[in-house]
């Protein structure tokens, strides 16, 4: 019952905030817009048992125009940050000018750890990298290709020419990221064999906003990307689907979904893993009725068998693919 009323006053809250939101004319960075959206961010990063595909139809509504707003926000942020970064000499050195600098290095390293897990070619190192969604402020790639994969070429896709201008300066003045993160102007959906080169994609959050424009992405990654290749997507658990989409497994229909992990910090994103599976054959209906047709490996068909985790990185139990 303490759970229920908690839940309530939560998405009151959340529902307030967004209000609020809704009514200002800019979503650039600005005191009323930062203060908004921190008081936001502090309502639903703490554990909630809210189940956000139980709440009814018109809060669903909010929740998908609040994600909207999230996003669109965290566009002008990057932006605005990143043509101040951009305007230091050596911009890689300032990078934690950005307010959030240190919740990408904890995500990034999240994000390391995880694939080092699920990804062997011998023990190299993935060579060719995509992130997809990079923005104007690709942190991800820069940190993972400074601190992490230090031989790995980072390909970023944003279907915005000004984003990546802005993204590809912070890195010319570096003579080994300048040749190692590199930006392509490209929608996504329009890419087809390019995609097979990549040994790991990234999936921004914000890439397909709602549910159905998200599978739509991700069944088109699962006819493109190379048999094998791994797939991180962003998530969000709990009150922190308010932020950010929810990547159900299901959708991932052509990828063995190797592990999903809540963090439980000031990390808000939830980390998904999946390989593409090594070849196409007709599952057995009696076993998967909701799949009619999957990718699966030669040996097994390992669907179902992944693992939900919320404990620390270091305690991790992964089912390894």
């Amino acid at each position: 019952m303490e759970s229920h009323k908690e839940n309530i006053t939560l998405v009151m809250k959340v529902c307030e905030i967004y209000d609020k939101l809704s009514r200002l004319e800019s979503l650039k960075p600005s005191k009323d817009v930062d203060n908004l959206f921190t008081e936001l961010v502090h309502t639903c990063i703490p554990h909630s048992s809210i189940n956000i595909a139980t709440l009814p139809a018109n809060i669903q509504e909010i929740r998908s125009k609040l994600i909207r707003l999230c996003g669109e926000a965290e566009g002008h942020l990057e932006a605005h940050f990143s043509t101040i970064i951009g305007s230091l000499k050596n911009p890689l050195h300032h990078l934690n000018v950005f307010p959030y600098d240190s919740n990408y290095l904890k995500l990034s390293l999240l994000d390391y750890n995880i694939l080092n897990r699920h990804y062997s070619t011998t023990a190299q190192a993935p060579k060719q990298v995509a992130f997809v969604g990079s923005g104007p402020l690709p942190l991800t790639s820069i940190v993972m290709a400074s601190y992490h994969l230090k031989e790995t070429t980072f390909n970023n896709y944003d279907i915005y020419p000004m984003a990546n201008s802005m993204a590809s300066y912070l890195v010319t003045s570096d003579e080994d990221l300048s040749k190692r993160v590199v930006f392509h102007t490209a929608d996504i959906m329009d890419l087809t064999d390019e995609l097979k080169q990549y040994d790991v994609l990234f999936l921004a959050a914000l890439v397909g906003m709602d549910i159905d424009l998200k599978a739509k992405v991700i069944e088109h990654l699962a006819k493109y990307m190379a048999p094998g290749s791994i797939l991180m997507l962003r998530s969000a658990h709990g009150a922190r689907a308010f932020l950010y989409p929810v990547v159900d497994p299901q959708v991932l229909q052509g990828f063995d979904v190797l592990s999903i992990f809540h963090p439980d910090d000031d990390v808000i994103n939830s980390v998904v893993i999946a390989r593409k599976y090594l070849k196409p054959i007709t599952t057995d209906l009696n076993d998967h009725q909701r799949l009619g047709k999957a990718y699966i490996t030669p040996s097994s068909c390992k669907y179902c068998e992944f693992q939900v985790l919320n404990t620390p990185l270091n305690n991790m139990k992964m089912i390894d693919g």
